[in-house]
């Protein structure tokens, strides 16, 4: 199989040993794959020395033009323990999921700090605006304090909306159990309501039946509901698409599948890596618009007229 002085293996085997770690396979498991397959016992330098081939796609990936706008973004992070110093510490992977004026799903970036954070996220956006992204109309995030204000300053004209199930799971954290089934149906009246009015109203309810006894619950509703009430603006097509993170957390998932085994990672470029691989496998699928984006882009336009058609020819 491997010729004489032949320092790289063939293409198809270089593509299956790829394809094998883009789906999370250990190096142990690549190599009994390649033995069953080709009778070939490989090292894990060797192993190592092909998926490195990925790093240089990595870098040029990060650093690529990106299109000017993003109708819808979702931000959000993800944690790892990366070995630093001789001790495992927990860093946060920031995923950005952008969706293209075609409709199509494009992660525009994987950015990797000690901790998340407002200021991290400020650096985050300044990266994208030098990558050629002018202008995003509506941004999905977590609840992470500072985050709005960070969007604002890169991206002042931008909507910001708070992920509502974000929103949701934090609040429960602080409502007994035996509370909780009551607690949520009168909380569903408020996120479930037909218009911002309606949802004010339930909010005000809310209050008036909870607010004694989880006042730290109902404060936080009322300190974010700027930002958490943004998608009572658009009609349904929208409001599904920008209410919760889940665009970005399905990527997450994917995410945890391929590291699922791993306790954690030597160094920040094994991490890199192999989120990449993976990325690249699961965007295989990313080569369609989302359902009825026409539908979708014609709304935007008539709530984003000026900022939509000089990108867009309707």
């Amino acid at each position: 199989t491997v010729k004489k002085y032949q320092t790289r293996l063939t293409d198809e085997m270089e593509g299956k040993i790829l394809s094998l770690f883009a789906l999370g396979n250990s190096y142990q498991n690549i190599r009994e794959h390649i033995l069953d397959l080709y009778g070939m016992s490989l090292s894990n330098g060797t192993i190592n020395t092909i998926t490195d081939r990925l790093v240089p796609e990595l870098r040029a990936w990060q650093e690529r033009d990106l299109e000017p706008l993003y109708p819808f973004v979702w931000l959000d992070a993800i944690h790892y323990k990366i070995k630093e110093n001789g001790r495992f510490i927990s860093k946060a992977v920031y995923t950005i999921l952008g969706l293209t004026v075609e409709g199509k799903k494009e992660l525009l970036g994987l950015y990797l700090s000690e901790n998340e954070g407002a200021h991290y996220w400020l650096s985050v956006l300044t990266d994208l605006q030098n990558r050629g992204v002018k202008d995003i109309l509506i941004a999905s995030v977590d609840g992470l304090k500072g985050f709005p204000e960070a969007i604002e300053t890169i991206y002042p004209e931008t909507e910001v909306q708070i992920c509502v199930i974000h929103q949701i799971r934090n609040s429960m954290k602080y409502v007994a159990s035996k509370n909780q089934k009551a607690f949520m149906a009168d909380l569903k009246c408020v996120y479930k309501a037909a218009t911002q009015n309606a949802a004010e109203q339930a909010l005000d309810e809310l209050e008036a039946k909870w607010g004694k006894q989880y006042p730290l619950v109902i404060k936080s509703w009322r300190s974010k509901w700027d930002n958490l009430s943004v998608y009572f603006k658009y009609p349904e097509q929208i409001r599904r698409a920008i209410y919760t993170t889940n665009a970005v957390e399905a990527v997450h998932r994917q995410f945890r599948k391929l590291t699922k085994t791993k306790g954690g990672f030597a160094n920040e470029t094994s991490l890199l890596k192999l989120l990449y691989a993976g990325m690249l496998k699961a965007s295989e699928k990313w080569t369609h618009p989302v359902q009825n984006w026409n539908l979708t882009l014609s709304q935007l336009s008539l709530h984003f007229p000026n900022r939509v058609d000089q990108y867009v020819d309707l």
